[in-house]
């Protein structure tokens, strides 16, 4: 489902949302609620910031800098390797 189709689904629901006040307030409690997650989970991100990360992403491994698995190697010890806490 795209953006602008969930987008419009959402106005859709909330226009039958809207003529119910404890339904509203319901609503407009759990919204706060995804906001706060959204504030503190970092690895949550927009759908910009997603693919500014793919092409930031491209362009390093255009440049040579990424890792690859060695044989026999798993992913926690070429993340060690890299410098990362694991």
């Amino acid at each position: 489902m795209t953006t602008a189709e969930l987008n419009a689904e959402v106005l859709r629901n909330l226009s039958i949302v809207a003529e119910d006040e404890n339904l509203l307030k319901r609503v407009a409690k759990y919204l706060r609620r995804v906001v706060a997650e959204k504030q503190k989970d970092t690895t949550l991100m927009t759908e910009e910031e997603f693919f500014s990360r793919v092409e930031e992403a491209e362009e390093q491994y255009r440049q040579g800098q990424f890792t690859t698995l060695k044989p026999g190697e798993s992913v926690e010890d070429m993340l060690k390797r890299s410098g990362y806490d694991v």
